[in-house]
């Protein structure tokens, strides 16, 4: 038997989508509800920062100018990129596409964008908007927004967007990192550019973006600046954690996976230590098994028992 057949059955770190056929059908049903329901929010978000532009207030006015740099924005367009990754790729599996280099590009760069940045960020907005309005709103978010922004839309962007990461929680299994490297890097390109881009507002124009900063002290805001840091951080760990809650602790990555191959009636167990797939070319190059393996497939088919 040859050797590539065998490892053709290991899986790739992220179990796709379930073989059961019915729940295959909710999943791609979630996914294309999501992704409706994210192109009508952000349509919908763009007539409110228009709108916001255009009041006589001009605390609502700064609403409206700002819009691109609030956490809230970066973060729904994280997760409708992501939505629209993950229904393109279910697209491709009820095709039996999935095998096709496309596929398993859309499918690698799917996982590396929830794990580096739809968890960390969803959890974080989500947290720390309702800890900081559970204080003081007005520290956050400031009553006179509910002129143009209404209360439905505010739980769309700050609250369903948990609901959204727990139910994708709950229907793939994702135990360990897809590119751990690479995934870290996004986490913190993005951390610390999200905190140049408000620092900067503040540095130009005397106006914090969010009012919490401006009750602090310098000290307070550096401890509070390495308080959201550590959170994308610690969002970003328990979040592979919880997934091993959900669906066990069996470790699903090819990494110290093992293949049992048959020769001459006799069986073997190859053991492969070494095939994390790290980036994408290592993982989409059809030629990487056939090369690294081919002496020991050979020894294999040669031998006896």
């Amino acid at each position: 038997m040859d050797i590539e057949a065998g490892v053709n059955k290991v899986d790739s770190g992220v179990e796709d989508l379930p073989k059961n056929k019915c729940l295959r059908i909710f999943v791609t049903s979630f996914h294309s509800a999501v992704c409706c329901y994210y192109v009508l929010l952000v349509s919908y978000g763009l007539v409110i920062g228009y709108n916001a532009m255009t009041h006589d207030n001009e605390v609502v006015r700064l609403l409206g100018h700002y819009g691109p740099a609030f956490g809230t924005n970066w973060n729904l367009t994280f997760q409708t990129v992501f939505i629209f990754l993950a229904l393109t790729y279910d697209i491709l599996e009820w095709m039996n596409k999935q095998d096709t280099e496309r596929a398993k590009k859309i499918m690698y760069w799917r996982d590396v964008l929830y794990n580096g940045l739809v968890v960390p960020f969803t959890l974080f907005v989500t947290s720390l908007f309702w800890t900081v309005y559970a204080i003081d709103r007005e520290l956050v978010y400031p009553e006179v927004f509910d002129s143009v922004v209404p209360w439905w839309f505010n739980h769309c962007v700050h609250t369903n967007i948990a609901i959204v990461v727990l139910i994708e929680t709950l229907l793939t299994p994702r135990r360990q990192p897809t590119n751990k490297s690479l995934e870290l890097k996004l986490t913190t390109f993005t951390s610390f550019g999200y905190a140049a881009i408000y620092y900067s507002i503040y540095y130009f124009t005397g106006r914090w973006l969010y009012n919490v900063f401006g009750i602090m002290t310098w000290w307070q805001v550096s401890l509070f600046q390495c308080l959201i840091w550590a959170s994308a951080y610690f969002f970003y760990f328990t979040h592979f954690m919880v997934n091993r809650l959900f669906h066990g602790s069996e470790d699903k990555t090819a990494v110290n996976k093992s293949v049992t191959v048959e020769n001459n009636g006799s069986t073997k167990t190859v053991k492969f230590g070494s095939l994390q797939k790290n980036t994408p070319e290592e993982s989409f190059t059809s030629d990487n098994w056939h090369l690294k393996y081919r002496s020991l497939r050979d020894k294999f088919e040669n031998s006896r028992l």
